[in-house]
């Protein structure tokens, strides 16, 4: 191993990130080499800077002008250098900022600076690499993204264990998710996947479903359970009802107890709607932990990165830096919420004509972007096909039993149509 990744490892030892780093994630470090030497002489070289593996011209990154014409406002160094790996400074600072802005309960709990990840999923599959090994064992509701199984089942060789979402009067199912930690997840190591608002449901818990999830959590790890516990914010903020719980629960967990180590995976993508610039973010927060650990967690994950996508985009996050500064930042995204608000207002009503269906009704839903049904009788895929190549409609098919369908790509004006064609294709196969 590595001297640098002992001594972070010693860092780290005697906390709760110590336990359940996998071994690759033991033997993660940040390299001191091209990447750092090139940080040390942007510093100090004041004569020649001979290090980055760049092409300059009078001091300033030579390019293309064909490229630049699209983006006179932002400087050279903006638009076409490296980003330094775990993001630009000033970026991750104003995240932060804005995380706890978002999450009034944060305010006065340590959590480390978020670092820049391409994207949510390589955000999660960095964590994945860090803290799950070969067997490990994955805790999941049974209405997730699917990509999860890739990432976990495929990638990582984890055992992913699922619990029913929804219980029988149509709330978050947290009696399941009890009985799973305590019950049928053998061994202490557990890592834990919440998406809220959840893809594909679109369903956020409520105030006191929160409340009771959190206990939960807190009882497992009294317990000796030891929990890593990954929440997928990618829809954060997109919560339409004043019951929904407002927070990541990220939030409640960043101090709640020592076995328990909290990770927030979030970003630009959905939050600021810029899904091809693939900006993510990872923040960690646990009882008890110290700067100095954090920022040993940190450098492990920047190790990560250097070694998979080296660094994220430097012209998404110059203009994402831009846009946050920006006086009209909030208002631009409460314009979007207003939006997709309305839609979701919009669905609500038009899913009640499905109230006397014996074939298709809808899952709860209150937050996000889609909403899903449950298909009784025939299979899902039937009812995505039949819409498909007889009525020129895209919807996902999710397992057998249910159809997503993604309101929030479709304009208000089409919304009643939308689901009148759902509602008659139903019927039809």
């Amino acid at each position: 191993m590595e001297k640098l990744a002992i001594e972070l490892n010693k860092l780290l030892d005697g906390t709760i990130a110590a336990n359940l780093l996998s071994e690759l994630g033991k033997n993660y470090y940040f390299p001191k080499g091209i990447v750092a030497q090139s940080a040390e002489a942007k510093k100090y070289a004041k004569r020649y800077n001979a290090t980055v593996g760049m092409a300059y011209r009078e001091g300033s990154p030579m390019h293309l002008a064909s490229i630049k014409q699209f983006v006179p406002d932002l400087k050279n160094d903006e638009i076409f250098s490296y980003a330094p790996t775990a993001g630009v400074l000033e970026f991750r600072k104003l995240w932060k900022e804005e995380i706890i802005s978002k999450n009034p309960s944060l305010n006065g709990k340590g959590t480390s600076l978020p670092v820049v990840v391409s994207g949510l999923t390589h955000g999660i599959v960095t964590i994945a690499d860090l803290f799950i090994d070969p067997g490990d064992t994955v805790v999941i509701p049974d209405m997730f993204w699917g990509n999860y199984r890739l990432i976990f089942e495929v990638r990582k060789k984890a055992k992913i264990v699922t619990f029913p979402f929804f219980n029988s009067s149509g709330r978050l199912n947290t009696a399941a998710l009890e009985e799973t930690l305590t019950s049928t997840v053998k061994g202490k190591k557990i890592m834990l996947v919440l998406n809220f608002p959840n893809n594909p449901t679109g369903y956020s818990p409520t105030v006191e479903e929160a409340e009771d999830l959190v206990e939960i959590l807190k009882k497992a790890a009294s317990n000796g359970k030891e929990v890593i516990v990954i929440t997928d914010d990618a829809y954060f903020g997109l919560f339409y009802e004043d019951e929904t719980y407002k927070e990541s629960i990220f939030a409640k967990l960043a101090d709640l107890h020592d076995n328990i180590l909290a990770v927030k995976v979030d970003g630009a993508t959905k939050e600021n709607l810029v899904w091809g610039f693939r900006i993510g973010f990872i923040t960690f927060a646990g009882k008890s932990l110290t700067e100095e650990q954090y920022d040993a967690l940190v450098q492990k994950t920047m190790g990560a990165v250097r070694s998979s996508v080296s660094s994220s985009s430097k012209i998404a996050q110059s203009l994402l830096i831009r846009a946050m500064k920006n006086s009209s930042y909030n208002e631009e995204k409460q314009s979007a919420f207003s939006i997709l608000k309305e839609r979701y207002l919009t669905v609500k009503e038009m899913v009640k004509d499905f109230e006397s269906n014996t074939l298709v009704s809808p899952l709860p839903f209150n937050s996000g972007y889609f909403m899903t049904f449950s298909v009784k009788k025939r299979k899902a895929e039937d009812l995505r096909r039949y819409l498909l190549m007889n009525r020129g409609i895209g919807t996902i098919s999710v397992g057998t039993d249910y159809l997503r369908v993604a309101y929030s790509s479709i304009d208000k004006k089409d919304l009643k149509d939308l689901y009148r064609e759902i509602l008659k294709a139903s019927e039809k196969i």
